[in-house]
């Protein structure tokens, strides 16, 4: 029996193939979009790796630093210390703006750490750690600072003096790590004018000029230029220490809120990240129609091009098991022409996308299957339609 699937794919290729390339684009971008949810979990998760800690302790009732605002006193890290299991504390803190260098302005996570302590990029891809306590930074590549560059940061210049790599926020910005004292101050303090305004009105006022309260002046005024608070402390715990009865102490003596890895990952993933997740979701559900409906679409078109063709088959004796097969033959190639090149497109422009995406083995798989199941099910209007044609019509005017 003739193959009229194969014989009309020779005769139109033309037609068949730039028809495959623009549902393989659809096919890319779905699978584009995908690679974008993937991409925002695995930064949430190597954020959390980053870090090294076990254990996030942050201010009681919140979602702690990366969730919503979280203060806590910096010296609450050195009462940790004393916790049965834990080995070492960090204090840290997050802020993100936007840094103008250059003309260019990017938009990163400040990050204020400790040397040595968790909260510190655990490898650095070039250059040299920070050993200054002031002024010196850490950048990840993907903020485009070079080693030895001068970037500015509210008042001060700090030097690019070692580069990392996938250091980033769970939004997919990349982090600048700076002297945890440095840090404080961009985040918690006001600029000098704001505080020439504060010690102004506190001058001014008389409660705080009462003669027999000597040095009360000098003490709020000290405290305008001072700040004690950091975002969070990361406890790294002793092998044999027991996760859950360290955080249960620290809850109940020190009245924080503790968080433990798996935790963490939830509210990064379950929470944060939870609407742009059901966004992505909605776009992959509206592509596949799209899609099912353009191959659909092409396939009737074709099959109706066949009438008198597949009409001189059934004539010949053709069951419909064998039109139908071909048919849904000519569906299948232009799914596996599509899914070629949609795999191909996701895979070049991925890198050029400005957050990360990740292109999974075992999404490619599932995308395979469901395009495959897609067009043998957009085939069956084609088919039904090939099945309605009267043979008479191979001999018709």
């Amino acid at each position: 029996m003739i193959n009229l699937a194969g014989r009309d794919i020779v005769h139109s290729w033309g037609k068949f193939v730039f028809t495959g390339m623009g549902l393989g684009l659809l096919i890319g971008v779905t699978l584009t979009m995908a690679g974008v949810y993937r991409g925002m979990v695995d930064d949430a998760e190597v954020m959390i790796d980053n870090t090294g800690a076990d254990l996030w302790v942050v201010q009681q009732d919140t979602l702690g630093p990366y969730a919503e605002p979280s203060s806590v006193r910096d010296d609450v890290a050195r009462e940790l210390l004393g916790q049965p299991g834990v080995a070492e504390a960090g204090n840290v803190t997050y802020l993100t703006l936007q840094v103008n260098q250059g003309g260019r302005e990017s938009r990163v996570m400040l990050v204020g750490f400790e040397p040595g302590k968790p909260g510190e990029p655990p490898f650095l891809i070039a250059g040299r750690p920070v050993v200054r306590a002031h002024y010196e930074a850490l950048a990840d590549i993907k903020t485009g600072f070079a080693l030895g560059e001068q970037v500015r940061i509210r008042r001060h210049d700090y030097t690019v003096v070692g580069l990392t790599r996938r250091m980033v926020s769970s939004s997919g910005d990349p982090m600048l790590f700076i002297p945890l004292k440095d840090a404080q101050e961009v985040q918690f303090l006001k600029d000098n004018d704001a505080l020439l305004n504060e010690r102004a009105r506190t001058a001014a006022n008389p409660v705080f000029n009462r003669p027999g309260v000597p040095g009360l002046l000098e003490a709020v005024q000290a405290s305008q230029v001072t700040s004690h608070f950091v975002n969070a402390v990361l406890l790294r715990l002793r092998p044999d220490a027991d996760v859950q009865a360290v955080a249960q102490g620290i809850r109940r003596w020190q009245h924080l809120q503790v968080y433990n890895r798996a935790q963490m990952e939830n509210i990064l993933v379950a929470r944060l990240i939870a609407t742009s997740a059901k966004q992505i979701f909605m776009f992959l559900v509206i592509l596949a129609m799209v899609s099912a409906a353009i191959v659909a679409f092409i396939i009737y078109t074709m099959t109706l091009g066949k009438i008198r063709e597949i009409a001189v088959l059934k004539l010949i004796g053709a069951t419909n098991h064998t039109i139908s097969g071909m048919i849904l033959q000519q569906a299948l190639g232009l799914g596996l022409i599509g899914f070629v090149v949609g795999k191909l497109s996701a895979t070049l422009w991925a890198p050029l996308f400005p957050k990360y995406v990740l292109l999974l083995p075992g999404d490619a798989v599932r995308g395979f299957v469901l395009v495959m199941l897609m067009c043998a099910l957009a085939s069956t209007f084609a088919i039904r339609a090939a099945l309605r044609i009267d043979p008479a019509t191979a001999i018709g005017g």
